[in-house]
């Protein structure tokens, strides 16, 4: 009974911490005077506000369904859509919200504070896929695929391999040119969204003699033949499909080749900044979930005769975390507004990736314990924001490849 009314109380006061967390931001319209990395246009403000009422009464109620059932409800997507999340950067006279790249950024954190298999469905959407569209596409490209994908088809991006993970350049997909069509063979590994998406961005090459500069980005719809096969089990964000997706002869218009043939290495390379910049946003908001969830009980379970957030041990220990997301929030914040000055940011995107990670592990791992039993049961989402984080730290590049993107550049910096 005890652990019922402490459940139920928890739950109720989750939402306390969004009013706190809001009164740090600011809605102002940009200055020459620079603000605050809190400054937010009231285009950003709106579209954060808009998400957030979105996770809490369209997603949240089918959170714990969907990840025991591992399988996202049809009616999340259809609802991404119809709330204009799945264009969020995509021009007007497209479909899309024509937004910035910091409201997309918003738009994930946000989803993931609720869950975190939500998110990274909208952020592989928006980040990777509708930017390669927008950035290297042409121009017939881009009016036959972006309306649908701003409103009613699911794209993934299918680069990694058995053999063509942290090197993803060793890829073995084929692509055979015949007459006006390219004949794709081979299997990707670990295809985000690859379960429900019509559309699909496939990384082969035309000739492994070139090595990297072989590599092409090709468009292929699902009706063309392609095969969605084993999904992964895997230990978090359960309701993300992650698939093996294969490719038997699948033949693909030489029209639907993105930007010019040899140069998807360039398109992958650049596109994953952007991306690693969506997953941080994740982890910054996974980690604000749970420290948001754990932090009210602290001040109504008493042990001793005290509320246990008043212990001094406990104050050092949700003081620290406090500070992690406030640092990996701002890492993440500063990332997106130089990519959108058009700023080198491969540097501050890797950082943020890295660190952002490194503190939803924290913050989720400490909330559960913060909390007792209670956070090791499912009576809260505590113990799934904890089997959620650990992903941050693999996929769209691995915190070595991480660490290893930032050594180069400082290698560079200093070597100049």
């Amino acid at each position: 009974m005890m652990r019922s009314v402490l459940a139920s109380a928890a739950r109720t006061t989750c939402a306390r911490s969004t009013r706190l967390l809001r009164a740090q931001f600011s809605t102002s319209k940009h200055t020459g005077a620079p603000g605050s990395l809190y400054s937010l246009s009231e285009e950003e403000a709106m579209m954060r506000d808009m998400v957030t009422q979105f996770a809490r009464t369209t997603v949240q109620p089918k959170v714990l369904s969907m990840d025991e059932q591992e399988k996202m409800d049809p009616s999340i997507i259809r609802g991404l859509f119809d709330a204009g999340l799945m264009g969020i950067e995509t021009p007007a006279d497209f479909g899309g919200a024509e937004a910035s790249f910091t409201s997309a950024i918003l738009a994930i954190e946000e989803l993931a504070r609720i869950d975190p298999s939500v998110s990274v469905l909208c952020d592989v959407h928006n980040t990777l896929v509708n930017t390669v569209f927008r950035t290297y596409a042409s121009r017939d490209l881009q009016e036959e695929y972006l309306p649908k994908l701003a409103t009613d088809k699911l794209g993934c991006f299918c680069l990694s391999e058995a053999g063509a993970g942290s090197d993803a350049f060793a890829l073995q997909t084929r692509a055979r040119r015949d007459g006006d069509e390219y004949v794709l063979d081979g299997t990707k590994m670990w295809i985000t969204n690859s379960a429900e998406a019509d559309v699909f961005l496939v990384f082969a090459t035309v000739d492994p003699a070139l090595g990297y500069r072989g590599i092409t980005c090709f468009v292929v719809d699902r009706s063309m033949g392609v095969k969605v096969a084993k999904k992964e089990r895997k230990l978090g964000i359960r309701a993300s499909s992650t698939c093996q997706v294969e490719f038997d002869s699948v033949r693909v218009p030489a029209s639907n080749v993105v930007g010019e043939v040899g140069r998807g290495y360039k398109i992958a390379i650049e596109i994953l900044n952007e991306g690693r910049v969506g997953i941080a946003a994740q982890m910054v908001g996974l980690a604000q979930g749970a420290f948001d969830c754990a932090m009210p009980y602290l001040f109504q379970r008493k042990q001793f005769g005290s509320r246990v957030g008043d212990f001094q041990a406990m104050q050092h220990q949700y003081a620290q975390i406090a500070v992690d997301i406030e640092a990996a929030r701002l890492l993440t914040y500063n990332a997106a507004r130089l990519k959108e000055e058009q700023r080198p940011f491969a540097k501050q995107a890797a950082m943020a990736k890295l660190y952002a990670s490194q503190v939803a592990e924290r913050a989720s791992s400490r909330a559960v314990e913060w909390m007792g039993g209670l956070g090791f049961t499912r009576e809260l989402p505590l113990e799934k924001f904890y089997r959620d984080c650990k992903i941050g730290a693999i996929y769209e590049g691995t915190s070595n490849i991480q660490l290893q993107t930032i050594a180069k550049i400082l290698a560079k910096e200093y070597q100049d």
